[in-house]
């Protein structure tokens, strides 16, 4: 199951603009992430370095790299899920027909898009309250809602591509019998 869902874009019919600007969104999503942590990487990198040398590592940076991981986890987030790459039990529905395994992975990309919503919203709250409050981290003094709002976007964008997956396969976008090969 895990197989036919990893390449589940491969033989669909090509997309309207919606799902092209949907990928572009998860790609830059997730180069923002993989910049972020390389950003992390190289910073710990370098505070090791200059703890070796005894000139003292850089301040505060567990919590960059605290940050940094939480943002750049929600911002992969909306690629896993257009992709179909999230990780998946089938033990139970292995011996199932493949059309009741479709069906059955459709309905979870509507629970999935359902659930990352609320999640984003739930968030939104919470970033609200982050504002009021004027919360910031400890060391660095940096504020906690910029976590909130890049982990509202990285949710809500995963929550527009399972719906757009889920339509994808339903053919609502179908637009052509071509091919298309994006996000092998």
């Amino acid at each position: 199951m895990a197989e036919n869902s990893t390449k589940r874009h491969e033989h669909q019919p090509a997309g309207s603009g919606v799902t092209k600007i949907v990928d572009r969104a998860c790609f830059a999503s997730a180069a923002i992430a993989g910049t972020i942590i390389l950003a992390v990487a190289a910073t710990v990198t370098l505070s090791v370095l200059m703890r070796h040398i005894g000139i003292g590592g850089i301040r505060g940076d567990f919590e960059l790299v605290e940050i940094g991981c939480g943002i750049a986890a929600f911002l992969f987030l909306p690629l896993c899920q257009r992709k179909g790459n999230h990780v998946m039990v089938d033990i139970f529905t292995a011996a199932l027909r493949q059309r009741t395994r479709n069906i059955l992975d459709r309905i979870w990309e509507v629970i999935f898009g359902v659930v990352w919503i609320i999640i984003a919203w739930q968030l939104a709250d919470g970033l609200m309250d982050m504002l009021a409050y004027r919360d910031h981290s400890m060391l660095l003094r940096i504020p906690t809602w910029i976590i909130y709002a890049f982990a509202i976007f990285g949710l809500g964008l995963s929550g527009l591509v399972a719906l757009v997956n889920t339509l994808e396969k339903l053919s609502v976008f179908a637009s052509s019998p071509a091919k298309t090969e994006s996000l092998k």
